[in-house]
């Protein structure tokens, strides 16, 4: 199957930030990002660097991919 855009990022940040107690703002401050590169990443308008993506899954001390998934978008 080519690659193209039906495939998709899908992120559990929201879940694994709950988890832990986090706010959007403690995670930011973490990553020395901002807060709205938080909430871009929890709604999956934006896709992170790759050391940003290995940088979120040390915060929550997990591997990377029990925080991003790849997935095919349904119906395609």
């Amino acid at each position: 199957m080519p690659l193209n855009n039906e495939r998709k990022i899908q992120n559990r940040m929201v879940v694994l930030r709950a988890e832990r107690g986090l706010s959007q703002r403690e995670v930011a401050d973490k990553l020395g990002v901002s807060r709205q590169t938080i909430i871009s990443l929890e709604k999956n308008r934006y896709n992170p660097s790759l050391k940003l993506a290995f940088d979120i899954a040390l915060l929550f001390g997990v591997d990377l991919h029990e925080v991003f998934q790849y997935e095919i978008e349904e119906g395609k």
